[in-house]
């Protein structure tokens, strides 16, 4: 662990709080916002015939197959890892984690590694005073419905600089090199760290006032839009929700009074840090040969017990990407996640219920992550997640939000979590919290994702979320959300 991990949350948090939080970006957001039926080229209503129309101009397919069968794909001799020939794009190692944090003192696992940034970008432009996306239909493997709504740009170094040979990433010259817009946000954010090892990707959002030259896969959506897509299972991508997580929210500006969050700022840092520095662990690459509770056959590694996850091997076609054909693994787990914040109003000031969780991979180890997030078939009956009963016994009256949604379609195959917020009743709002949770207004989470490597995947993607629901918040009351 880096000792100056706190400060530079702090710091990194201080820099990007100018030029996010002025007020013109506040007031088109906003609009943009509001603004769900129809943009400028699209209506909302006419979405899913356009993705299916796309989806039928490039035909694709993804098949399993037997690792013998990977194209440039082996299986090291000393350590079992699998690499590709090039030393490009990731391998598949073994990890051993031992902690004193959660419920599992020590496992060993697969795990994906992948060290380079990669560009997660979206570009905006205004038509009419109106700020709108350019977002891309885009086909990743993993998908369960292969093809969704991606970012302008979703590319790792080795597409961007075209280490497979294919043809180049469009738009990619808008988030590299000379600035080419005004950035409304530019940070680096972590990845799954159950799954991949300390890898992290660039957030970023430009604002252009060049003529974008126009591709059939790609379409320009408010944010109005996007929150209405979201309502919808398995349409809007991890990392354009990612990406959106990153957004300055809509209706803070200069002016606005700070919310009355239950804790100060100071407070919510100081227990993240806390939480960093409290535990004990031991977080080691290992070879993947040889892990216990794993064995390897020809089609798949994977635990004896069926529990968590498989690494099995695809055979892709897709004539809509940069080479139409190629191999590769991909990690599949097995039964469908539960992600969830509990989320409730202290003196009319939304709160969510956040937990300091400790993942394996993650480059700080312990991140701000939902008040559940697990697959709930895992769990044995005494090693149940805290929470989740609660969230799994909600009334429907409670669901502020409900939607399936995929994880990263291009590591991860059939990777599927339920996402919800939930209200807490007072009873539960009133209890006494372990020390690895806490309440956060939404401001606080907001200004954290801001700072990067603070809030986990999947809470931005339930940050997102709940920007998809909120009302809007009138000039001369910052209490809503």
């Amino acid at each position: 662990m880096d000792p100056t991990a706190p400060n530079r949350v702090a710091s990194v948090g201080r820099r990007q709080t100018g030029p996010r939080w002025d007020r013109r970006t506040a007031d088109l957001l906003a609009g943009s916002a509001q603004l769900t039926d129809q943009g400028t080229q699209l209506a909302t209503a006419d979405f899913a015939g356009w993705l299916a129309h796309r989806g039928r101009e490039h035909a694709s397919s993804v098949r399993r197959i037997d690792f013998t069968d990977l194209k440039g794909w082996h299986f090291l001799s000393q350590t079992g890892n699998l690499v590709h020939q090039s030393g490009r794009f990731f391998t598949v190692e073994g990890l051993r984690v031992r902690t004193s944090a959660g419920l599992f003192p020590e496992w060993h696992q697969p795990i994906i590694r992948q060290p380079e940034v990669g560009i997660l970008g979206i570009l905006a432009k205004e038509f009419d005073g109106v700020l709108h996306f350019l977002m891309q239909a885009k086909m990743e493997p993993g998908n369960p419905n292969l093809l969704q709504l991606s970012p302008t740009v979703q590319a790792t170094r080795s597409n961007y600089t075209r280490a497979h040979r294919g043809s180049p990433v469009r738009y990619v010259e808008y988030f590299t090199g000379p600035r080419r817009g005004r950035v409304l946000a530019d940070v680096l954010q972590s990845e799954h760290g159950s799954w991949f090892y300390r890898k992290h990707n660039r957030n970023v959002i430009v604002e252009t006032r060049d003529e974008v030259p126009p591709h059939p896969d790609f379409c320009w959506l408010t944010l109005g839009q996007l929150h209405e897509l979201l309502q919808r299972d398995n349409v809007v991508n991890m990392d354009s929700r990612t990406v959106l997580s990153s957004l300055p929210a809509a209706a803070d500006g200069p002016d606005r009074r700070p919310a009355r969050a239950l804790s100060p700022d100071t407070e919510v840092l100081s227990w993240l840090t806390e939480q960093r520095s409290t535990h004990d662990w031991t977080i080691a690459p290992v070879p993947l040969a040889g892990l216990p509770d794993w064995h390897r056959t020809e089609r798949e590694i994977t635990r004896g017990d069926g529990r968590f996850f498989d690494v099995v091997a695809v055979a892709v076609d897709a004539a809509s990407r940069e080479v139409p054909s190629w191999t590769q693994p991909l990690i599949e787990p097995h039964g469908e996640g539960v992600t969830a914040f509990l989320v409730h109003d202290f003196d009319g000031v939304p709160h969510v219920l956040a937990h300091a969780r400790m993942e394996g991979g993650l480059p700080l180890v312990v991140e701000v992550a939902p008040t559940v997030q697990c697959v709930p078939e895992n769990h044995p009956a005494d090693k149940r997640p805290r929470y989740l009963d609660q969230v799994l016994a909600a009334r429907p009256a409670q669901v502020r939000y409900s939607a399936r949604h995929s994880e990263e379609g291009g590591r991860f195959r059939n990777a599927v979590s339920r996402y919800l917020l939930v209200d807490a009743d007072e009873a539960l709002a009133a209890e006494p919290l372990a020390p690895e949770y806490a309440w956060l207004s939404v401001r606080q989470l907001e200004r954290l994702t801001g700072a990067g490597l603070s809030v986990n995947v999947q809470a931005r993607t339930l940050l997102t979320c709940l920007r998809s629901v909120a009302k809007p918040v009138p000039a001369a009351d910052d209490k809503g959300w």
